[in-house]
Parts: structure tokens; C-alpha cells; sequence
């Protein structure tokens, strides 16, 4: 199955696919790395950056989206803006897609247990993507 990660920063959404068949992980080729929310964050802006999401998704034939939970206070609490995009994302209105939220406690049980097969230096994506690309491992892993 095919899962996006998501880390949801500032105006961006930064994606990252993850396949996992047979039990083997594979990184498909994609040349789209962060979605962005246009600057007014109008009604307008919402509406096409849900509609840009689910275009990628559709594109890519993803079946869940795996979104690293931010914190909604404390020293990392999320902006505003970015529980807006997440809201978006949740309110897709794919019905075959399925959205989760990892908190980091569940992120970091499931790498405890299941470290990463490789280091993320190793996997070709940029640096700015590893959160997502652990989102999306945690995805495929937690129960």
C-alpha cells in the first residue's frame, strides 16, 4: 500500500511516498515535495490547496495520508494556519482515502520498536522531508 506522509509547516504541507509490498519498502518516483497554501489563506486558498491534495493523491493512487500531529500548545505548538491545512486534508472529500494523525509518542514507540531499515541519508530525499518520511513509516507500521 501506498502512503504519504505529511508534516505540516508554516503554509507548506512537505509529502513523502512510502510504498510497502511484500514486505519490501520503496520510495516511488515523485517530483513533488511540498504543497503550498497561498499566503491570504482565503476560503479560496483552502478550497485549492485541498483540491492541489487531492489531485497529488489521486495522481499517485495513495490510500491513506499519515500527518505527524503537532503539539496545539507548548514550546512546538503548531501555527494556526497549519491546523487549517491539516482540517483540509482531513475533510477530503475522497471517501477511499483515509487520514491518520501520529503523535510524536506514537511515532516514537513505533521507531523503538521498528527502527528505520535504512539511515535517512541514504534514501535520496531531502533533508527537509524526513519528518515526512518517517510519518509515512509510522504509518505503515502503527496499529
Amino acid at each position: 500500500m501506498l502512503i504519504c506522509g505529511v508534516e505540516l509547516s508554516g503554509s507548506e504541507a512537505v509529502v513523502c511516498l512510502l510504498n510497502l509490498e511484500m514486505g519490501q519498502f520503496s520510495l516511488p518516483e515523485n517530483n513533488v515535495r511540498k504543497i503550498t497554501l497561498k499566503k491570504n489563506h482565503t476560503r479560496e486558498d483552502l478550497k485549492q490547496f485541498q483540491v492541489s491534495f487531492a489531485e497529488f493523491l489521486a495522481e499517485h493512487n495513495v490510500k491513506k495520508v499519515a500527518i505527524k500531529e503537532r503539539m496545539p500548545k507548548g514550546k512546538f505548538a503548531g501555527g494556526a494556519i497549519s491546523f487549517k491545512m491539516e482540517a483540509a486534508i482531513q475533510l477530503l472529500p475522497e471517501a477511499d482515502v483515509e487520514v491518520e494523525l501520529l503523535s510524536s509518542a506514537t511515532i516514537k514507540a513505533t521507531l523503538s520498536a521498528k527502527p528505520l531499515p535504512i539511515p535517512f541519508a541514504e534514501t535520496g530525499l531531502k533533508v527537509f522531508q524526513e519528518t515526512a518520511f518517517v510519518a509515512a513509516y509510522v504509518g505503515h507500521l502503527a496499529k
